[in-house]
């Protein structure tokens, strides 16, 4: 069997991550912290249902702990290309520790609120923003290029286990004590990964330039999600399914307590039976991508999910339900998975924590409005209406989608070519003077002309993932062989960062439109700072 890239897979490399003993132990405590924040989601949702019937209210638990990420996942991902991840995720891990910790005290009291539990769900949504970036970032520096792909599905294997038994606890703490102790437990549960992050002796190496400042690098990694055609296809299938599918985990509280007249014990069995069949979906996937590819299994994966709303629906029976929940997991982490390691795979090291955040704000930010748009929906009509809606929102969003093919990216293709000749650098040791352009002087044939400038169109988006302020090519009116390229780096600095990002699939782009030079005609290349005039 061969996978989507064309290389065999055999399946002895599944579990191979863990030989590696700082992922197994953070693997090993992520999974316990998952486990409190599953408890913690079910506690914070029955809650709501004790304080308000309604369904607004309900779903907006679900908005609070996502909100934060519209604000918050571009610094999140910034920082965590920038600054020492590990010490980030220690402050950010005693952030949600101490929220966790602020709602149980709360609750056990008394004092509790509507307003005050929408706002400490979004203090844990505000920790969840700024973890979520650095937390994705460090597989691939824990792992090999060729253990990526596994290690991701570890991770998912990891999150479903957790989801799988936090939910049966909650209900059952639930049924016992109340919601406090669920909170409670989580605040205890973030112990286990700070433990291992301050004993991990985090290995950095030197760095060559400065860091990039926050600002900059925010731009440099948006500006290169919206240049990257594969990456925009994995974002819009992401939006595509997440913005219906999250109706199914949202109206979820109101549907067990509210049409079914249900207990926590049910409501927690439901849950667990999502974590249950998203487990045995995690464990199988990587026999079915052996077989399918991640494209159409996204397809399959949307339109059972689909399917599962409008049995969430139309039925009231545990009977049916647990087996439909259950079913709806596997979907779930098929796509999530599939989504994860496209996204994971198709980008450069220096701006791997930038786009996930980015791809994580486009996934809580479909869970958001998904939440919120249901929630009203369901207000103003019903639950059943609210579920048919989402159901066939998400079969729509399969068929807007069909054409954009997730992206399959060789390991090679993005690691970096540093074959850009170092170039003099200007007087004086200013690092920060510029902004700088560069040009190239290209000598094309009037024949070749379209050919070249279709060329260049995929040259432009490769100088702007990298850095490039402005991009432009121009042709001279007297000779119209002639062809000058320039782009604009921000400063010098700037301009030296943009020779380390240059990938190998990069190369392959340059060299499509160089070949169009005219024999024996040499490409001149120049580099030019711009000074700023004095009186």
């Amino acid at each position: 069997m061969r996978s989507d890239n064309g290389t065999t897979a055999p399946a002895a490399t599944a579990w191979s991550p863990l030989r590696n003993p700082v992922f197994r132990w953070l693997w090993i405590a992520s999974i316990a912290s998952n486990i409190g924040t599953w408890m913690h989601e079910v506690g914070a949702g029955w809650l709501m249902t004790s304080l308000s019937a309604s369904p607004i209210a309900v779903a907006l638990v679900q908005v609070a702990g996502a909100a934060p990420m519209f604000f918050l996942a571009l610094p999140a991902g910034a920082l965590a290309d920038v600054i020492d991840k590990r010490r980030y995720l220690l402050v950010v891990q005693l952030w949600m520790a101490s929220s966790a910790l602020v709602l149980a005290l709360l609750t056990v009291s008394g004092l509790v609120t509507v307003p005050l539990l929408l706002g400490m769900t979004a203090c844990m949504g505000i920790g969840t923003a700024l973890m979520m970036p650095a937390w994705s970032a460090l597989t691939p520096e824990l792992v090999g290029k060729t253990e990526l792909p596994a290690a991701i599905a570890l991770s998912s294997v990891g999150i479903n286990v957790a989801r799988a038994v936090g939910p049966a606890i909650a209900g059952v703490l639930v049924s016992l004590s109340g919601p406090w102790l669920t909170f409670a437990l989580n605040a205890v549960s973030f112990v286990a990964v700070m433990a291992v992050l301050f004993f991990w002796k985090r290995q950095v190496e030197p760095a060559v330039l400065p860091a990039e400042r926050l600002l900059g690098a925010m731009r440099a990694g948006l500006v290169f999600s919206l240049e990257s055609p594969p990456l925009k296809r994995a974002l819009a299938r992401t939006f595509a399914f997440f913005l219906g599918a999250s109706a199914g985990m949202a109206l979820l509280p109101l549907l067990v307590r509210g049409d079914m007249q249900g207990d926590a014990m049910d409501f927690g069995l439901l849950l667990g039976s999502v974590g249950v069949g998203a487990l045995v979906g995690a464990t199988t996937l990587p026999a079915i991508r052996l077989r399918i590819s991640s494209h159409l299994l996204v397809v399959l994966a949307s339109l059972i999910y689909a399917a599962v709303l409008a049995a969430l629906a139309l039925l009231r029976d545990m009977f049916w339900l647990v087996p439909i929940m259950a079913l709806s997991g596997a979907a779930w982490i098929a796509v999530l998975s599939s989504l994860q390691i496209a996204v994971q795979t198709s980008v450069p090291s220096w701006v791997r924590a930038r786009v996930l955040s980015v791809y994580i704000l486009v996934f809580f930010g479909s869970m958001a409005a998904g939440g919120m748009l249901w929630g009203a929906i369901a207000s103003r009509y019903d639950l059943t209406f609210a579920l048919l809606c989402a159901s066939v929102t998400l079969v729509l969003g399969v068929v807007v989608t069909l054409r954009l093919t997730l992206p399959v990216t060789e390991a090679e293709d993005i690691a970096p070519s540093l074959h850009w000749p170092t170039p003099i650098p200007p007087k004086g040791e200013d690092n920060d003077r510029g902004p700088v352009m560069v040009t190239l002087e290209y000598s094309v044939r009037q024949t070749d002309a379209e050919p070249f400038k279709l060329a260049m169109h995929e040259v432009r988006a490769m100088r702007r993932r990298s850095g490039a302020l402005t991009w432009g090519l121009v042709q001279n009116t007297e000779n119209p062989d002639s062809w000058l390229e320039f782009f604009i780096d921000g400063s010098w600095l700037e301009h030296m960062r943009h020779h380390g990002r240059v990938t190998k699939a990069d190369r392959r782009i340059e060299a499509a439109a160089r070949r169009f030079q005219q024999p024996g005609v040499a490409l001149v290349i120049k580099h030019h700072v711009m000074h700023v005039a004095r009186r």
